[in-house]
């Protein structure tokens, strides 16, 4: 399964950047807050101006490396430009022919749970809340067990996460969301939108680090937490142990 042109606002967007067309912002909307706002040069960021956590993801990074949700290939190019053997995987059409656009050599067009490697690699990077292509706690089992089928033994996920807890308390209702409700409070459902082209709805995951670690460790990875960062998001490690 890949993502039509006519309902792809990112594509759409990081291709009309290539081509000095762009508008400023992708629109994004959730079931739980305001409308938000992406400002579309912030995705071909270089590595000075990426957050610490993705910086230190990059650094981490090792042997042949796989790209999952690569938009607009900022974070391929850091890893191709230091000599890494990178494949940068999106569901995308347009972010691939954005990637291809800016010189990414390997760049394939793949929902990742379709996506059937002819080698494994070494690293899955999946960052800018990269785990949340999971949608649900539920089906994170299914991404651990593709994650298994693409990786070598031994091998490594790092990926990028929040604990979206804190939008859900305030003083007068405190602990409103508890880690084992259902539906899990970090299951968001988004609508992105950018110059009238609409994407279908779609459910993205947020995933605290106690559970996370819980779902690693049932699937058969290693849980490392490597870092925290500044608005209740976290950088992990997660390592195929068996």
């Amino acid at each position: 399964m890949t993502i039509p042109p006519d309902k792809d606002p990112m594509g759409n967007a990081v291709l009309d950047y290539l081509n000095g067309t762009h508008e400023k912002y992708i629109i994004v909307r959730s079931d739980i807050s305001e409308d938000d706002l992406i400002n579309v040069d912030y995705l071909f960021r270089n590595f000075n101006l990426m957050p610490s956590l993705e910086q230190k993801a990059l650094q981490l990074c090792e042997g042949r490396i796989l790209d999952v949700g690569a938009g607009s290939g900022s974070h391929s190019l850091y890893l191709q430009n230091k000599g890494y053997g990178i494949t940068a995987l999106d569901i995308s059409a347009n972010s691939c022919r954005c990637c291809t656009k800016r010189g990414i050599r390997n760049v394939i067009n793949s929902d990742f749970f379709s996506y059937a490697p002819k080698v494994r690699y070494d690293t899955l990077l999946l960052l800018m809340n990269g785990l949340g292509i999971a949608g649900t706690v539920g089906r994170l089992d299914n991404f651990f067990q593709k994650a298994k089928q693409v990786l070598v033994p031994g091998g490594c996920i790092l990926a990028d996460s929040s604990d979206i807890k804190y939008m859900f308390d305030d003083d007068e209702n405190p602990e409103t969301y508890e880690a084992n409700a259902v539906p899990y409070y970090g299951e968001v459902t988004y609508v992105m939108e950018y110059k009238n082209i609409i994407s279908k709805p779609f459910k993205w995951l947020f995933i605290d680090p106690v559970l996370l670690n819980k779902k690693a460790g049932q699937n058969g990875f290693k849980f490392e937490l490597i870092k925290k960062g500044e608005n209740y998001d976290y950088l992990a490690r997660l390592t195929l142990v068996y």
